[in-house]
C-alpha cells in the first residue's frame, strides 16, 4: 500500500509519468476493436425484459418449491421459452411473452394442479405491448435529454472541446455496456435502464475531475515554450490517474458483490439486471476518462493555431538546447548564437552554455 501511495505522489509530482495521450492511436484502436464486438452484440438484439414487450408475470409462493420443479412444470403447459426466476423474497416469478397465445385463466388451471398450490394464491400480472413502449419512449427521452444537459454544462462550465471528448467518452461506454448485455443475453429491465443511466453519471464525474485538472495545468501555457497542451494533458492525466484508479476499485467492489455473489452464487437472478449494467459501465467509464476524453481533448486543441505554434516554439526551444548540450559536450570552440539559444540562456556565455574554449588552448588568466 505505501508503494501505490508513493506511486500516487511521484505522478502528481511529475517524477513518474505514463504516455496516455502520446500513445492514443493505441488506445482508439482498442477501443475500436472492442466497440466493433459490442455493435455486432447489439445488431444480435437485446433480450427485451416483459416490462418493454409485453406479457404475464405470475408469482407463486410455495416453501420447498425450487426453480427448477417450477420451470419443469411451466415448460410443459407453453412453448414460448418462459423466464422462472427466485425472488429476494423467496417467492417463484414467472414471465410469459405476449407472443403465447395461452391464456390467463387457462395457464393459472394448469400451473395450480402441476405444483399443488390453490389458484387463487397464484398472483397474476398482464402487462400489455403499449405499457412497454411507452417505458421504451420514455427510457430513450431521458437518455437524450441527459446527453444534452451534459453537453451543455461542459460547454459552459469548460468549452465545447471537452463537451465534445466527454460526449464520446459517453456514448463509447454506453454502446459497450449495451453490447455486452446483447452478447450474454441479460435481460433489460427498467432496472438496466436505471444502471445505464447510473454509469453515464459516474463516467461523467470521473472524466470532469480529469478535465479539471488538466485545464489547471493549461493556464497561461501558450505564454511559455517548455511544453505542449498534450504534454499538460497527459500530466493532468497522471496527476489524477491513482485517484480514478481508487475511486474505480472502490466502485467496483460492490458491484462484483452483487452480480458474482448475489446473482451467481446465490441465483438472486433479478440483481443482475442493475449489477451487470453497473460492472460493465464503471470498468468502461475509468478506460474512457483515462484513454478515450483525455486523448481526444489533447488532439482537438492541438488543431487550434496558437496551440500549434506553441507546439514549435517548444520544438524549436528543444532543438535549441540539444544544439547548445551537444556543442558543450564536444568542446569544438563552435560559438552558438544569441538567437539560437533558448530563452534564459541569452548572455550565459562562458558559463558551459555558450561559446566553449577549444581543446589544448592555454587559458589567458594568471
Amino acid at each position: 500500500m505505501s508503494r501505490f501511495t508513493n506511486l500516487g505522489h511521484k505522478l502528481y509530482q511529475g517524477e513518474v509519468s505514463f504516455d496516455f495521450v502520446g500513445r492514443r492511436k493505441l488506445w482508439y484502436s482498442i477501443s475500436g476493436v472492442i466497440v466493433l464486438v459490442a455493435t455486432i452484440g447489439l445488431a444480435m438484439g437485446l433480450h427485451l425484459g416483459i416490462e418493454f414487450k409485453g406479457g404475464s408475470v405470475y408469482t407463486v409462493a410455495k416453501p420447498g418449491l425450487t426453480v427448477s420443479q417450477t420451470q419443469d412444470a411451466v415448460d410443459k403447459i407453453v412453448s414460448s421459452h418462459p423466464l422462472v426466476q427466485s425472488t429476494d423474497n423467496g417467492k417463484i416469478r414467472i414471465q410469459i411473452s405476449s407472443e403465447d397465445k395461452t391464456t390467463s385463466g387457462e395457464f393459472t388451471g394448469k400451473l395450480s394442479q402441476a405444483i399443488g398450490v390453490p389458484a387463487a394464491e397464484i398472483d397474476t400480472q398482464v402487462i400489455g405491448p403499449s405499457w412497454g413502449e411507452q417505458i421504451s419512449n420514455k427510457a430513450i427521452t431521458g437518455l437524450v435529454i441527459f446527453m444534452i444537459l451534459v453537453t451543455i454544462y461542459l460547454a459552459i462550465a469548460f468549452e465545447w472541446r471537452m463537451a465534445v471528448a466527454a460526449l464520446v467518452a459517453l456514448i463509447h461506454d454506453l454502446l459497450i455496456t449495451i453490447g455486452v448485455y446483447a452478447l450474454v443475453g441479460f435481460e433489460v429491465t427498467p432496472g438496466t435502464v436505471i444502471g445505464f443511466l447510473t454509469i453515464l453519471g459516474y463516467s461523467l464525474y470521473d472524466t470532469v475531475v480529469v478535465f479539471d485538472t488538466v485545464k489547471e495545468n493549461a493556464k497561461g501555457l501558450t505564454k511559455q515554450n517548455k511544453i505542449t497542451y498534450s504534454e499538460a494533458a497527459n500530466a493532468g492525466l497522471n496527476q489524477t490517474l491513482v485517484r480514478s484508479l481508487n475511486t474505480t476499485v472502490v466502485a467496483l467492489l460492490p458491484v462484483a458483490a452483487l452480480l458474482f455473489i448475489g446473482g451467481g452464487l446465490l441465483g438472486a437472478g433479478t440483481l443482475n439486471d442493475i449489477s451487470l449494467a453497473l460492472f460493465i459501465g464503471l470498468a468502461a467509464g475509468a478506460y474512457s476518462s483515462i484513454c478515450v476524453a483525455t486523448p481526444l481533448l489533447a488532439q482537438l486543441k492541438e488543431e487550434q493555431p496558437e496551440m500549434k505554434a506553441l507546439a514549435k516554439r517548444v520544438a524549436q526551444r528543444r532543438a535549441a538546447e540539444a544544439k547548445a548540450a551537444t556543442a558543450a559536450e564536444a568542446g569544438d570552440g563552435e560559438e552558438i548564437a544569441d538567437e539560437d539559444l533558448p530563452a534564459g540562456m541569452v548572455g550565459q556565455r562562458g558559463r558551459g552554455a555558450g561559446t566553449t574554449r577549444a581543446k589544448g588552448r592555454p587559458s589567458t588568466k594568471r
